[in-house]
């Protein structure tokens, strides 16, 4: 008795069966995944304005260049991860879907959006002049952004090297808004930075022990694949709690009220409910941790801050 040959694999650099739709370049760059890091920009916005004493005006400026420099950044660094993984995420069951390997997009178009989005990236530093810091930094910036793609190939501690790209969000808004100021305002900025690479490395950890076994099979570098799962998940609780006590640090040296102080409270227990719906036999609700709480901590943190703003002024 024979059996049937298996279905022929996609190859990653076939063209797109269809045109691309605006909802596929969104998913594409998981868009959705802008709740990340575009929130601690906006909080370090809030507080550098405060610094500053900005008005109105320059408010609204610097409004619209950290968000077009953060969203043309992302787009970048996400198109180009998909395109240099393509194969990668062709290999791998649970990634083969995505938009390369399908066919939805082609690799030819993925550069060029690439491209278009890296120089989109500086041209929108230029909304600050004449503070110059932005668009001076914005080419090393752009280079570590693009250059996590690569960094699992050689490196487990390519979680951090993302978490690292996603801190420079909080300096960089706050070092465009107050330019040479920031070298005395910018403490806070500091300490978000710092919440950031602990809370990201560690829910990327978590998020990566899917792909343990995968990685180790392809050669590939991650935490999970280098130390096991249960090391990986025990590590990542380590960041979210270093995390916490950055998170309380942020509290004290931006002088923030009640407000602020609960909202860190309910994240301290937002992150161990994280680690509570994951267990090193058990990973099937990674999605949750990865994506509802995470977007809760980001989104809420800003909810928190800017309300604590608002009634401290209220107060004052």
């Amino acid at each position: 008795m024979t059996t049937a040959p298996p279905p022929p694999v996609l190859r990653p650099d076939a063209p797109p069966a269809r045109r691309a739709t605006v909802a596929d370049w969104l998913g594409l760059i998981r868009f959705s995944h802008t709740v990340f890091a575009l929130p601690f920009a906006l909080m370090a916005a809030l507080l550098a304005w405060r610094a500053t004493d900005a008005g109105p005006t320059k408010i609204g400026w610097d409004l619209l260049g950290v968000t077009l420099c953060m969203a043309t950044a992302r787009a970048a660094a996400m198109a180009f991860n998909r395109l240099v993984d393509r194969r990668i995420d062709a290999a791998n069951p649970r990634t083969a879907s995505r938009h390369l390997p399908a066919g939805i997009v082609s690799p030819t178009s993925a550069a060029l959006f690439t491209l278009i989005c890296s120089v989109g990236f500086v041209a929108s530093t230029l909304l600050f002049l004449p503070n110059r810091w932005p668009l001076y930094l914005s080419l090393p910036v752009l280079a570590w952004l693009l250059g996590y793609s690569l960094a699992k190939r050689w490196t487990w501690l390519c979680h951090w090297w993302l978490s690292a790209a996603l801190a420079l969000a909080p300096i960089a808004a706050w070092l465009a808004i107050a330019g040479d100021a920031f070298w005395q305002t910018g403490t806070p900025a500091l300490w978000l930075a710092a919440v950031v690479l602990l809370w990201v490395g560690g829910f990327d950890i978590l998020y990566s022990c899917q792909d343990a076994d995968f990685d180790c099979e392809a050669g590939l570098n991650s935490v999970p694949a280098r130390f096991g799962v249960p090391t990986a998940l025990k590590i990542a609780a380590a960041g979210h709690l270093l995390c916490g006590l950055c998170l309380f640090g942020l509290w004290f040296s931006a002088d923030l009220g009640g407000v602020f102080l609960a909202g860190v409270i309910g994240v301290c227990g937002l992150l161990i409910y994280e680690h509570a719906l994951v267990k090193p036999h058990d990973l099937s609700r990674v999605g949750a941790a990865f994506f509802t709480v995470n977007a809760i901590i980001s989104l809420g943190l800003l909810a928190v801050l800017g309300a604590d703003l608002a009634a401290t002024r209220f107060v004052g």
